[in-house]
């Protein structure tokens, strides 16, 4: 099988590739540059796809002995990803550009440039398990090591994306990948993971979003009383469940801290309350995603709504591209333009935008 594999210059697409190499596939690497103004070096751990992350790629792809590429898909990136990243924070709205990179970049772009050039699949890094069920089908399933589990950010693959994907290092501990590298000579083996969001290699989301959207006065307001009690500088830096950089004290008439319980782009204001306000039940999603056939009825699932977050028991029914769940337990700090996804045990069962959150009594 002709593979390519996605390689981001970091230990574990290097893993990936030497792996399906291993399995007897005709492996080509390719690095997507994603920056239009790549830096020369990373900061600390922050950011990804730098002239120095291409330089790391080659030289695996190198020792492997296999052809390397690089693919200019900045581009797409910027209007697919980061621009949306901006309009969803505009609208109020919290997104997670990981799933929204899986989907328009790595399982739609790359992959279809791929197929076209006559390759049969894409390879990548990411800790998730495909698993060919009794009836032949591809299944996406959570990692064995589940401090790296990926499958929540994987969520957005159809079952035609699935058929082309490998994830080669499913089975294995991080740690042991690591040991691998080391192993095989790949001098990025102790090279830090990248994190938080790549574009933003600061870490700083407010003041990336504030350079492009400008400041927005608005009002705080508390959910109980209604009263105004402070300032934002833009509604678009806050998001549900958030507690720190309000820039206020904790109320002086009960000593109970604050949270972001609703942010209303439409009137650029920030509603804050208690913990107590942030638990909900229910949830309605939208920009369904299907991992295999759409469920028929109403199905007993569990549901995710972070990245790492928990997974709690829960029921669903889908609609069209609707997905409507009753979650068996509250969850906190659930905000509109995240991702829930569904899982069966361990099989991703698929995933919706969540457009609306509520507490069901």
């Amino acid at each position: 099988m002709r593979v390519v594999a996605a390689m981001s210059g970091g230990v574990d697409s290097a893993v990936a590739a030497a792996r399906m190499l291993d399995a007897g596939h005709e492996v080509v690497g390719v690095h997507l540059a994603l920056s239009q103004s790549a830096a020369t070096l990373r900061e600390s751990a922050r950011g990804c796809c730098t002239i120095e992350d291409a330089g790391d790629a080659r030289r695996v792809a190198d020792m492997l002995g296999i052809p390397f590429y690089v693919w200019d898909m900045a581009a797409r990136f910027k209007r697919d990803v980061m621009e949306d990243f901006v309009a969803e924070y505009s609208a109020g709205r919290t997104p997670n550009p990981c799933l929204r990179c899986n989907e328009k970049i790595k399982f739609s772009a790359l992959l279809d440039k791929a197929v076209a050039l006559g390759f049969d699949a894409v390879a990548t890094g990411h800790y998730a398990q495909v698993v060919e069920s009794p009836g032949g089908e591809r299944e996406l399933h959570r990692a064995v090591d589940m401090a790296k589990d990926q499958s929540y950010v994987l969520g957005v693959l159809d079952a035609e994306q699935l058929s082309r994907a490998f994830f080669p290092l499913g089975d294995t501990a991080k740690p042991e990948i690591r040991s691998e590298a080391r192993e095989r000579g790949f001098y990025i083996a102790s090279k830090p993971d990248s994190h938080d969001i790549c574009f933003i290699a600061d870490g700083d989301t407010r003041g990336w979003l504030t350079s492009r959207l400008g400041e927005q006065a608005g009002d705080i307001v508390d959910a109980a009383s209604g009263e105004v009690v402070g300032a934002h500088a833009g509604s678009y830096g806050y998001t549900v469940g958030q507690r720190r950089g309000l820039g206020l004290p904790r109320s002086s008439q009960d000593g109970e801290p604050r949270y972001v319980v609703g942010v209303d782009a439409s009137t650029n204001t920030v509603t804050i309350g208690t913990a107590d306000l942030l638990g909900v039940n229910a949830i309605r999603g939208d920009h369904a995603r299907w991992c295999g056939a759409p469920p028929e009825g109403v199905v007993s699932v569990g549901a995710q709504v972070r990245a790492h977050g928990e997974e709690v028991p829960a029921e669903a029914w889908a609609s069209g591209e609707d997905v409507e769940v009753r979650l068996g337990s509250r969850l906190r700090g659930v905000a509109p333009g995240q991702s829930v996804v569904l899982y069966e045990g361990t099989r991703v069962v698929g995933s919706a935008t969540i457009a609306q959150s509520w507490l069901e009594r």
